[in-house]
């Protein structure tokens, strides 16, 4: 079947926190412990996505992908504060661990890319897992670039780091 997106509401946001959990688990598995991902739970990720919502819904666009009435995936995005007013944020592209290779990342990669297009931004960035070498490669097959910048995140009580990636719009 085929996938349909649209944009977010306020009432998808507990699905689109369990399917998050979901996609990290499945995503994180091969380089991070158990331990690691058995927080947050989905509840709780379905609680940060309320949050979230809640201050950024004006400036940030979240668009679900949906297959046969299922969450198969989203996107979310927004302004990036760190490189000033012509570069906009993915901040994240999560999908259902069966959707994984089925081309919903790509449609929802395309959409938002579209979308900051539209919003005049001239570079998109986002951050990546390190070791999330799959992640990796999705992206720099769609023309991301490594911008040669490290951060650190927690996941659980583990720190993990994140590459800095680019694209010209």
């Amino acid at each position: 079947m085929t996938v349909t997106l649209r944009a977010a509401t306020s009432d998808d946001l507990m699905a689109v926190g369990a399917l998050h959990q979901r996609s990290r688990v499945a995503a994180y598995s091969s380089f991070l412990p158990p331990e690691a991902l058995a927080d947050p739970t989905p509840e709780a990720m379905g609680e940060y996505w309320t949050q979230r919502w809640t201050w950024e819904r004006d400036s940030h666009r979240m668009t679900l992908a949906v297959r046969d009435d299922a969450l198969a995936g989203f996107s979310y995005f927004g302004p990036d504060d760190e490189d000033g007013s012509d570069a906009g944020m993915l901040c994240a592209i999560h999908l259902a661990p069966a959707e994984r290779g089925r081309g919903v990342g790509r449609e929802l990669m395309s959409d938002a890319l579209a979308g900051m297009r539209k919003r005049g931004w001239r570079r998109a960035v986002l951050w990546v897992l390190r070791d999330n070498l799959p992640a990796r490669r999705f992206y720099e097959r769609g023309g991301w670039q490594p911008t040669g910048t490290e951060q650190n995140e927690f996941i659980g009580t583990i720190q993990v780091p994140q590459l800095r990636y680019t694209l010209s719009l």
